[in-house]
């Protein structure tokens, strides 16, 4: 067995990330989200535990909605989605996060596809996971110029969702909601503290137990390359096909 990709490690890590959860819902676009949550399906299946349910847009075979969006937003109003995963062409130290411009607003330099109910999302769904494979000050600003979906609410106003972590290809960050800022967790294998905070535009803080961002086990491998790459084949077919063992 080859040892394990960078992506294969992302996925791992998200499944570590929901461990515990019931109802997971991924948006369109999400291959690595996706994967994650069907390694979590497959490990809590093969250890006899009641197995997270997946609701992915876009997909026939792993999705209850027959509507699209809008029962998404209902589901998720009425508490019944556990986590959501957002991403964005920015976020800030404060987990806001852009999804429609860089620039001036009325003269933008870069326009992105918009924010598709990602405000709501973020303050409706109890854990929500920021992933953006990029990791760069280009991504990671100190502020962003557009706030799509903010991180933090007024103590005023009631909120039961949030940000709760952040991962990148070269870094895990949890969200410290009392002091609204990213504390680092994890590191990717070979990386160290000193380069993500060169790759980072906004400060953060350091968890006393930081370390090394585990490598996926042999069973998690091995669920990645044949059962998970058989689910994901029939909504993100090509993605799927990098997570053949050859």
């Amino acid at each position: 067995m080859r040892p394990a990709s960078d992506r294969e490690r992302l996925i791992a890590t998200v499944a570590e990330l929901l461990a515990g959860v019931h109802h997971v819902a991924v948006g369109a676009s999400s291959p690595i989200p996706a994967a994650g949550a069907m390694l979590r399906r497959a490990v809590d299946a093969k250890r006899g535990e009641a197995p997270v349910r997946i609701s992915i847009l876009g997909s026939a075979r792993h999705n209850f909605f027959t509507n699209g969006s809008s029962e998404l937003f209902d589901c998720a109003a009425q508490g019944r989605v556990d986590v959501f995963f957002l991403s964005g062409g920015q976020i800030d130290g404060e987990a806001n996060i852009n999804l429609v411009s860089i620039g001036d607003h009325a003269r933008p330099k870069t326009r992105f596809p918009g924010s598709f109910g990602a405000g709501y999302l973020y303050y409706v769904v109890p854990r929500v996971i920021l992933f953006r494979e990029e990791h760069s000050p280009r991504v990671l600003v100190e502020k962003v110029d557009f706030i799509s979906a903010a991180g933090a609410s007024p103590p005023s106003v009631r909120r039961p969702g949030g940000p709760y972590a952040l991962l990148t290809s070269l870094a895990l960050f949890r969200f410290d909601k009392a002091r609204r800022c990213f504390v680092l967790t994890g590191v990717a294998p070979g990386h160290d503290t000193d380069e993500v905070r060169d790759r980072t535009g906004f400060g953060f803080d350091v968890a006393e137990d930081l370390g090394p961002i585990p490598e996926p086990s042999p069973e998690a491998l091995a669920l990645i390359r044949d059962r998970v790459r058989g689910e994901l084949a029939e909504t993100y077919p090509q993605f799927a096909e990098t997570l053949r063992d050859e």
